[in-house]
């Protein structure tokens, strides 16, 4: 079928075959737009991501595999190698990102615009087969002494390897000796999973209603449960416990104040009575001296004038006086002198 492809071709009446092919004579390239910069050595390829990176316009990440529309175009010589540079736009920003082919190394080196995410390991660590460089290579072809050594450590670590690789074969072949039985195992697995999650996940979006939230939950842990338990308040009582407590309460309250109360009540009533006493000048004064002008007979009625006794402003007052002629008993009152003056000689 190949030689019909220039009988499928157009030529129209005036093309003069002096001229060359069709593109030439159409002042074209072949790869039409993709040629566009080749006056610029810029060719427009199809560039395959190479490994995974990180986009540094928009953080976003970037996966290998993703292809992209990159300019190529030649910056260098590895030896007789050329060294090709790719740019290329992040399909989720206004960004560009530039990647080189690194030959002596064997793989891509990023110029600028992106950053690589970090996946590398040294394959000896996990007992990979590892390449010689070139100095080895060298050393083994113009070395005999160093070929047999060399030989010998490989011989040494094939022996070393072999139990291993034959536990790792009677495993897989333990493991997947029935292929449709092993997978049947997976998918029911799969299966219990995938209720769990659409479970929690029904139970997430009901508590999220409940609390008019929208925030993303996590799962749940051992040390979440125990702080939540530490922090929930529980009740020593319950509802009804405490309503009987206080019917009881109700209904052994006396009716009248108890005697300590009142006693209480009295003594507090006669510290005040004390304070107002002394704070609006109230003097103490014998009945017998009411309506007895001379000052004779008050000073006469001082010196019999018996100690005081206090008692509670309810009940009455009463002091016993003695004489030199013999021995009565005359009530005492209290009178208030609104006087000017706050002495008994008022």
């Amino acid at each position: 079928m190949g030689e019909r492809k220039g009988q499928n071709l157009y030529y129209p009446p005036d093309y003069d075959p002096k001229a060359g092919g069709l593109n030439k004579w159409q002042g074209t390239h072949a790869l039409r737009e993709r040629a566009r910069k080749i006056h610029l050595g810029i060719l427009i390829i199809r560039f395959e991501m190479p490994y995974n990176i990180w986009c540094d316009g928009c953080k976003n990440h970037i996966g290998m595999g993703v292809r992209y529309n990159a300019e190529k175009k030649k910056v260098g010589m590895y030896y007789s190698t050329p060294v090709y540079q790719f740019r290329m736009k992040c399909h989720l920003c206004d960004n560009h990102f530039e990647i080189k082919t690194d030959p002596q190394n064997l793989d891509y080196e990023i110029v600028s615009g992106a950053r690589r995410q970090e996946n590398r390991w040294d394959p000896t660590q996990n007992e990979q087969i590892v390449p010689e460089t070139k100095e080895v290579q060298r050393k083994l072809f113009d070395d005999a002494m160093y070929k047999l050594e060399h030989g010998a450590k490989d011989t040494k670590a094939a022996e070393e390897a072999k139990p291993v690789l034959g536990r790792l074969f009677q495993r897989n072949d333990s493991v997947w000796r029935d292929d449709f039985e092993a997978n049947s195992r997976l998918r029911a697995q799969f299966r219990t999973r995938k209720k769990e999650l659409k479970l929690q996940e029904e139970k997430d979006n009901a508590l999220l209603a409940r609390s008019s939230l929208a925030v993303a939950l996590l799962p749940e842990s051992d040390n979440d449960r125990r702080m939540a338990q530490l922090m929930r308040l529980h009740s020593s009582k319950t509802v009804h416990e405490k309503d009987k407590e206080r019917r009881n309460a109700i209904l052994n309250r006396p009716v009248l104040p108890s005697t300590c109360s009142g006693k209480q009540s009295i003594g507090s009533k006669q510290s005040n009575a004390k304070l107002e006493c002394k704070s609006l000048g109230i003097v103490k004064r014998p009945a017998s001296s009411i309506g007895k002008p001379d000052s004779s007979s008050e000073q006469t009625e001082q010196e019999k004038r018996p100690k005081l006794v206090e008692t509670a402003p309810e009940k009455q007052v009463e002091a016993t006086t003695t004489s030199k002629a013999g021995t009565e008993t005359r009530p005492q009152l209290l009178l208030c002198n609104y006087g000017s003056g706050s002495s008994d000689s008022d």
